[in-house]
């Protein structure tokens, strides 16, 4: 064998050792040690009766959402994402609010005002949406900040931030940025101080809520009295074990995850970190990532069934092993943000009377 052909042997070899090295690099699970402790677990009723009701009420909305149509892949992404939007805002909207709906601007930042009769409007909460940074809106979750308002006895000021693709990522994270500094500082009725505020959100909107409490901890400015977080995205990497070990049983999510399953973890974290528009190992994107010490208290809520139960349960541990006063509590067979099905669901009362509970200690 002549020179030239060792040497080029000798630098496949190490091309070669590079790239498996770099392989297993990514494939390896620094979270896992967060796995556990599992979090407190509600079960389905045990009475009979209520537990067929609560059957029934659960079958009934996943016939809802199976008969939600959704336009073909082959249209344009734009029809796609319209037709998305407009599902997600007209899906709860025959359900009757007691509360009173005021549009509002929140520091430069569309939003409306959800108030509960007689609720304290020097008593704020802040509550960023769902829908995949895609889609939703206030008018699609006005089930959830009506009955926050009620049970917090709060001003809730619900957010219509900046969605992509029309926008970058780091445009939702700023509206929630301007309309927090705008909430401390102006109610419904005038310019003032809040008495308490609260910040909470549920999946994408709770990634939102977890980055905000980082930051509200990292400017000095003044921190939420509590906070929760619905089901919330903690790793947008996706490659938290429940992504596949879930994929048959949330309905809601399965369309997405059955796509994200077929990638190997490598890769996964290869593009989260090398080919999306934004830098997924960012913490401001993935809170999971970042530093999660002196947080305000918060409650994390999610369903054992759902694809992102290990963004809720890996985030709420690793927070605690930082000294941070976190809650996280997991519902039996609960499709992703199941609170959005108050009234039918008995389960979504169970979660707002533990919300109600959880904020009650923090006035």
């Amino acid at each position: 064998m002549d020179i030239v052909s060792a040497v080029t042997i000798a630098v496949a070899l190490i091309i070669l050792t590079a790239i498996v090295t770099i392989i297993l690099w990514l494939q390896r699970d620094t979270n896992a040690q967060y796995d556990l402790p599992l979090g407190e677990v509600f079960y389905a009723p045990s009475d009979s009766k209520t537990r067929v009701a609560s059957t029934m009420a659960l079958k009934g909305i996943y016939r809802q959402l199976k008969s939600v149509s959704k336009p073909s892949e082959s249209k344009p992404l734009k029809r796609r994402i319209d037709h998305l939007r407009a599902v997600m805002d007209q899906l709860r909207t025959h359900i009757p609010l007691a509360s009173t709906i005021s549009p509002t601007n929140a520091g430069g930042v569309p939003a409306e005002w959800v108030i509960a009769p007689g609720a304290d409007p020097s008593r704020r909460l802040l509550y960023i949406h769902g829908g995949g940074f895609v889609a939703g809106s206030p008018t699609s979750h006005r089930i959830i900040t009506s009955k926050l308002s009620e049970i917090t006895n709060s001003a809730v000021l619900a957010i219509d931030y900046r969605l992509s693709p029309e926008h970058k990522r780091e445009a939702c994270i700023e509206d929630c940025r301007s309309a927090y500094d705008w909430l401390l500082a102006n109610g419904p009725e005038n310019e003032s101080a809040a008495s308490a505020v609260y910040v909470a959100g549920d999946s994408a909107g709770g990634n939102l809520t977890l980055s905000l409490l980082a930051w509200a901890r990292d400017t000095q400015r003044r921190a939420p009295n509590a906070a929760v977080a619905l089901s919330p995205v903690t790793d947008m990497r996706m490659i938290n074990p429940s992504i596949k070990a879930n994929l048959n049983t949330d309905v809601m999510l399965k369309p997405m995850a059955k796509k994200l399953a077929k990638i190997p973890r490598w890769l996964m974290v290869s593009a989260g970190t090398f080919m999306v528009p934004y830098k997924a190992t960012d913490p401001d994107i993935s809170p999971l990532l970042g530093k999660l010490h002196d947080l305000p208290p918060l409650l994390i809520q999610a369903s054992d069934c759902e694809i992102l139960l290990d963004d809720g349960r890996r985030y709420a541990n690793k927070a605690r092993a930082a000294g941070s006063n976190v809650t996280l509590q997991l519902w039996s067979g609960m499709p992703h943000v199941w609170q959005l099905f108050h009234p039918e669901l008995q389960a979504a009362q169970e979660a707002f009377d533990q919300i109600e509970q959880f904020i009650a200690r923090y006035p």
